[in-house]
């Protein structure tokens, strides 16, 4: 590992100011759960770690009707928040099953997204909620859905010398259920190999008033899947209907990844998990 530069900014203003300083390749520091793994193998690509954890700004957790969470929140933090479970109980769910508790105690909510990893736990459920990342740059601020921002496995759209201030979206509609469904290798301390986050609702008739979709692990980008939605959205989930929901997701991983080494069980997997999730926010386990 190389010798790197380190500094610690107390504002968003001076750690954009670091970013962008002429002759020096810096990189955020926030958790270092992936970070400091890749500058060990060399893979760091910078001169200088830019430490954001000081900065009280980027630890805020503010929910009042539209959720706020500062970038450099810890998991443990979200994981903690009573007013969080309410407002947004798939986020919740999803990062209590990010690593272990010494990783939800360092790894930040900003450093998940940026890092970008096909197997972030927390982007499936930001990407269902419709979060948006607030990006700040030496030119200013400006806001990009989350499932806009990631582009590809560890690609984003930041800016060079951008940094997320924060993320920002609506607390669930009340009524609304919501699951996320992850497989790894095991049960604890393992990357997903494959995940869903889903949220939904029914109204009085019975029928879906509300659902969304989205995979992790499955395609080269974060989205919802709208098709796999259709299949459900003013209907009345039965469930015929949910399973026809799961193999229309399947569908469209083959369609994207094609009939690699992997394919046959993660086409069996990702169909199932998208069924068990569905059932939880609008079948028969709702």
């Amino acid at each position: 590992m190389k010798d790197l530069a380190y500094t610690c900014p107390r504002t968003v203003a001076e750690a954009v100011a670091l970013l962008n300083e002429a002759g020096c390749r810096s990189r955020v520091l926030a958790g270092g759960t992936d970070l400091v793994v890749a500058a060990r193998s060399g893979g760091a690509d910078c001169d200088r770690l830019v430490d954001v954890t000081r900065i009280p700004e980027l630890k805020v957790v503010e929910v009042n009707g539209r959720v706020r969470l500062g970038a450099a929140v810890p998991f443990a933090r979200l994981v903690e928040s009573a007013a969080l479970q309410a407002a947004a109980p798939l986020l919740v769910e999803a990062c209590r099953q990010i690593g272990s508790p010494q990783i939800r105690n360092a790894a930040t909510l900003g450093g998940n997204v940026a890092n970008a990893a096909a197997c972030a736990d927390s982007v499936p459920a930001l990407v269902c909620l419709g979060a948006e990342a607030v990006v700040v740059t030496a030119a200013g601020e400006t806001r990009v859905p989350v499932a806009e921002l990631i582009t590809g496995p560890h690609a984003t759209r930041l800016p060079p010398g951008g940094l997320i201030r924060a993320f920002e979206f609506d607390a669930v509609p009340e009524g609304s259920r919501s699951a996320f469904e992850r497989i790894g290798r095991r049960q604890a301390m393992a990357i997903a190999r494959l995940s869903v986050a889903a949220l939904g609702a029914c109204g009085a008739d019975g029928r879906v008033g509300l659902v969304r979709g989205v995979a992790g692990a499955a395609f080269a980008q974060f989205r919802r899947a709208t098709a796999v939605e259709a299949v459900l959205l003013g209907q009345t989930p039965t469930a015929e209907r949910i399973v026809e929901a799961g193999r229309c997701m399947a569908e469209l991983f083959l369609a994207e990844s094609g009939r690699r080494w992997s394919a046959e069980w993660k086409e069996k997997a990702l169909r199932a998990a998208t069924e068990r999730a569905l059932r939880r926010v609008v079948g028969a386990d709702a």
